[in-house]
């Protein structure tokens, strides 16, 4: 190590260059087609105010690692393989693409993340099931 330092948007630079990051409609169309796993790491409060995409599995992302390495103990039942296209999302599009590019270090090659998170996938008016009503 050069014990060079740099700052959080220069990294995200370096991260998104080595992933092929997807649009919403674009993720719709893998998911659609089975060929994406869908995985949305935002944070329980984020869901409950927005709602969740309809098919996407929900990974808390302190646990992403354990729940998508084909190896691990812990995995899900969909990570059957390092082959699998998996697009994560979050929010915004901004953790996902650290998260995408850690499941790659795990051997995940076809992992990378969905511009924009979640809030493109609203805006594209794609399909949203409402935050479940309380009360």
């Amino acid at each position: 190590m050069s014990g060079e330092r740099i700052g959080i948007d220069e990294l995200l630079e370096q991260v998104r260059a080595g992933l092929d990051r997807i649009g919403a409609r674009e993720a719709f169309a893998a998911y659609e087609a089975g060929d994406a796993l869908l995985v949305d790491t935002r944070y329980a409060a984020l869901r409950e105010r927005d709602g969740l995409i309809p098919g996407a599995v929900v990974v808390e992302r302190n646990e992403l690692e354990w729940r998508l390495d084909p190896l691990g103990s812990h995995r899900l039942p969909q990570a059957v393989s390092h082959d699998v296209h998996v697009v994560v999302l979050c929010d915004e599009g901004y953790a996902s693409s650290l998260a995408a590019a850690s499941l790659r270090q795990l051997g995940l090659h076809r992992a990378t993340d969905m511009i924009g998170g979640f809030q493109a996938w609203k805006a594209a008016g794609l399909p949203v099931l409402p935050p479940e009503a309380h009360g």
